[in-house]
Formats: structure tokens, C-alpha cells, sequence
């Protein structure tokens, strides 16, 4: 392979070459714990505030409603237990999702039906949309929070996140949207669209690994997650992790600059890919054709497995996924695809790929070329398309 291209953005991003010029002093001039009173200390503590407004700008926030974590994870597991046990001292204790979210939601929501939570987890259209109608015939009068992905990170739907937000503050409902797939890619404005808390994991837009934010609107006040020490004022205990926290601070200002014309480029890349091996019998693209994330194109092929796909166009150079990367070492069929309509067995043949402003035109037709090929490939070796295709 003279060239790896990389078409797995969804998984996680490379750190920009600015983001980690803008951290490499803090892991050794600027190396003070940022809640210290000396110098280099306080130094650090300011470049962590000024990386707090960087994210609270990027998403229409006040500064003092971004709290910074590990990863979206947390950050999930964070406003889904925290709102949960708040709400439930006022004898709220119903709580609403969808089948289609990612495991740090669905897995958090199962935990807490263990302590004696209700919750309804609202199916899914064809495209894997969910309506406000839904939502608002959900809501009762003992509902704590509705918590709604704001784009999945398989099939790449994007969510009516602005509707539902109108509906959850019509009922005084809180709500939270996981939005790690949509930070850098879609515009977000959490006053205008109602979201009271946001999650985010920087290295699915540019930073490292291991720092996230969660974006707690003023007034809402989920319980602790993490006890010790007072960093995060008093709501997120731990030493702050200084090179992280300006790197998604740089990393989401420059993700945001230019969402627009960064979209319009993606899309050519994804329709190109998309045109091409839509042109395979027996193929479909899943997720909604026009609500979806600009660099997401997720297919299933029939009479072939994902992971036969994934190996040869790995070894053509070409960095793809089968589903979500959370659970890369699960043979058991996407939960989001199953979800959708797509029968186990088929569900079995997909192909998640997501791309970025890194990639090409050239790179597009190429991929979309070697999915045919390989596609094609692992038919012809297949005693199970020959009884299919004609079908």
C-alpha cells in the first residue's frame, strides 16, 4: 500500500497539526496544576478558561455552563444519572431515549431501570428518525428527562433537535442531547434550539483522546458524578488535564469556523462515494438521504459479511468501519440497523464510511471504485449470492 486513506472519521480524528502546537507547552514548560496559586499554576488556569469560551462560543453557550471531562462517555453518563437522581427527590422518575442511541446512553439508561427508573425508549422511522409527536405523546407528569442523540454515529440521521427542544421546554422537561457525532459538523446553537445539556468528545473533531465537555445550561443541576476536589467548580472532581483541555478548545474553534462550506465540500466527497456503489444489485444506502452528517455514508450489501468488506478494502489502503467503533469486537448485529428495518441477516453486511476535510475527490471515487470491487469480489466467492441475487 503506497497510501492509507482514512475513512473512518466517525471512529475518531487525527489531532491537527494546530491543536497540538497549541498543547505541546503544557506537557512541559507549562507543566503547573492549573488550581495552584502560583505562577505557573495560574498561568494554566487561564488557558483553560480561555479554552472554556472557545467551546462555550462554538455552541452559543455562556462560559460558565461548559464543564470539562474525560469524553463523551462520561460526559453522557454524567447529565443522564445526574438529572435522573436530581429529579427523582422530586418523585420524577420517568425518563425518555430512543433505540437508536449509542451504548454510553442506552447501557446508563438500563443502569438506572436497575435502581427503579422508567424508561421509554422511542422507536425509529426507516431513516432512523424520530418525531416530536413522538416525544410530546411520551411525556408525563413524572418525566425527569428526554435524552435524544443529536446525529447517529452509524447511519449518520440527524435528529429534530430544535423541535424536540421546543416540546421538552413547553412540558418543563429537561433535555439532553448526545451530540459527539454532530460538534463540528452541523451548527448548534443550544439557547435557540432549547438543549439544556450537550455532550461532546474532542477527538471526533480534531483534539486527543480522553477530554470531552458537557455544556449544563444555567440552572440545571445535575448531581455529581465524579466526588473530590472542588476543580470544575465543585461539579467535576480531578486535576484538570491541561494539554486536553486546550486542545478541544482549539480544536472545536477551528472545527466551527467554516461549518458551511467545510458541509458542502463533504457532501461532494460522501455523493460521489454514495453515486458510485449504489450502482452494486442488492445494495442500500441506510440512514435519512438528506438529514444525515455531510461526511456519513452508511450501506448494507446482501450476500456478503461487513467484516470480509472491511479486510479487503483494508488491504487496499482504505480505513473503513462495520457499524459503530464502540463495538468493533461484537459479532452481533448493529442495534441501530435492526432498528431501521434491515433484516439480521443483511444487517450483517455493512459498511460504515466517514470522512473528513483531510480527504479528497480523488480519494472519494477511489473509494467508492474498491467498495464495488470488493463488494463484487466477495459475491462471486459466495455460494449464498448465488441463490439470493436473482431473488
Amino acid at each position: 500500500m503506497e497510501k492509507i486513506i482514512y475513512a473512518d472519521n466517525a471512529a475518531t480524528t487525527p489531532v491537527h497539526p494546530l491543536v497540538l502546537q497549541e498543547m505541546l507547552p503544557f506537557f512541559t514548560e507549562s507543566y503547573g496544576n492549573a488550581s495552584t496559586v502560583y505562577s505557573v499554576g495560574r498561568n494554566n488556569k487561564a488557558a483553560v478558561e480561555k479554552a472554556r469560551e472557545q467551546v462555550a462560543k462554538a455552541i452559543g453557550a455562556q462560559t460558565n455552563e461548559i464543564y470539562f471531562t474525560a469524553g463523551g462517555s462520561e460526559s453522557d453518563n454524567w447529565a443522564v444519572k445526574g438529572i435522573a437522581k436530581r429529579m427523582a427527590e422530586k418523585g420524577k422518575k420517568h425518563l425518555i431515549t430512543t433505540v437508536i442511541e449509542h451504548h454510553a446512553i442506552l447501557h446508563t439508561m438500563h443502569a438506572l431501570e436497575k435502581d427503579g427508573f422508567e424508561v421509554t425508549y422511542l422507536p425509529v422511522d426507516e431513516y432512523g428518525l424520530v418525531t416530536p409527536n413522538q416525544v410530546e405523546q411520551a411525556i408525563r407528569p413524572d418525566t425527569a428527562l428526554v435524552s435524544i442523540m443529536y446525529a447517529n454515529n452509524e447511519i449518520g440521521t440527524i435528529e429534530p433537535i430544535s423541535e424536540i427542544g421546543e416540546i421538552c421546554k413547553k412540558y418543563e422537561v429537561i433535555f439532553h442531547t448526545d451530540a459527539v457525532q454532530a460538534v463540528g459538523s452541523v451548527e448548534i446553537d443550544v439557547v435557540s434550539q432549547n438543549i439544556d445539556l450537550l455532550s461532546m468528545s474532542g477527538h471526533k473533531f480534531g483534539a486527543p483522546k480522553g477530554i470531552g465537555a458537557l455544556y449544563i445550561k444555567r440552572g440545571v443541576n445535575p448531581i455529581n458524578l465524579i466526588d473530590g476536589g472542588a476543580q470544575e467548580k465543585n461539579r467535576r472532581a480531578g486535576t484538570e488535564n491541561v494539554p486536553g483541555i486546550v486542545g478541544i478548545g482549539k480544536a472545536i474553534e477551528l472545527a466551527t469556523a467554516d461549518i458551511s462550506n467545510k458541509a458542502n465540500k463533504l457532501e461532494k466527497m460522501r455523493d460521489i462515494i454514495i453515486e458510485k456503489v449504489l450502482t452494486l444489485p442488492k445494495s442500500r444506502l441506510n440512514g435519512h438521504p438528506e438529514k444525515r452528517l455531510p461526511g456519513n455514508a452508511n450501506f448494507c450489501f446482501e450476500g456478503v459479511e461487513g467484516e470480509g468488506i472491511l479486510l479487503k478494502l483494508d488491504y487496499m489502503g482504505i480505513c473503513a468501519a462495520s457499524g459503530s467503533a464502540c463495538t468493533s469486537a461484537s459479532l452481533d448485529a448493529s442495534h441501530v440497523l435492526l432498528a431501521i428495518g434491515v433484516p439480521i441477516e443483511i444487517a450483517h453486511g455493512s459498511l460504515r464510511i466517514s470522512l473528513s476535510e483531510n480527504n479528497t475527490e480523488e480519494e472519494a471515487h477511489y473509494i467508492g471504485e474498491k467498495i464495488f470491487e470488493v463488494v463484487t469480489q466477495l459475491r462471486n466467492m459466495s455460494p449464498l449470492w448465488e441463490e439470493i441475487k436473482d431473488i
